[in-house]
């Protein structure tokens, strides 16, 4: 790969970095070819885009990108595939059902809305992580919820109030 290539690579990765607000970065090695198209399948499938890089290229990529990675360069050591989704727990999820079949892939770390997680045993808090439209469905939910209460509660009384005056005016 000549300069040009790889600096184009980069500056390839460094615009994909800027426009997910999640990326998983996973080790794939040791599946074969018919685990990996399974894999990139199901990937295709859940709308997450897998990409394999160099790690070297995906350090400089990272370091030219506005976004603070912390310390997911130094994670970027043997083989190292991104996953980008707009849906912050969907990668997650995708790697955990995968993982029923196959002891991979493996989750090196992620970042999700700023935040960043280092290590698979972070999968399953990754994996509970809600979506802004599960978000969004709750608190609708929870607003909801004490209106309906006084609405069913004035529509209950309110023939119980009626009574009790119309009771009280005969008196």
């Amino acid at each position: 790969m000549t300069r040009e290539e790889k600096a184009t690579v980069i500056k390839d990765l460094t615009a994909q970095l800027a426009d997910s607000a999640t990326i998983y970065v996973a080790d794939i090695s040791g599946l074969d070819a018919g685990t990996t198209s399974d894999l990139r399948r199901a990937c295709f499938k859940a709308n997450i885009r897998l990409a394999v890089v160099k790690n070297t290229l995906l350090a400089k990529a990272m370091d030219a990108s506005e976004k603070e990675f912390g310390e997911l360069p130094e994670i970027l050591k043997g083989n190292s595939s991104l996953m980008f989704s707009d849906v912050a727990n969907a990668p997650a999820k995708l790697i955990k059902n995968f993982r029923k079949k196959s002891k991979k892939p493996l989750l090196k770390g992620a970042f999700v809305e700023e935040a960043i997680y280092i290590g698979d045993e972070n999968l399953d808090a990754l994996v509970s992580i809600k979506s802004k439209e599960e978000m969004v469905g709750e608190i609708i939910g929870l607003l909801q919820s004490p209106a309906k209460n006084v609405i069913s509660g004035l529509k209950s009384g309110g023939g119980k109030i009626a009574g009790i005056l119309k009771t009280l005016s005969e008196k």
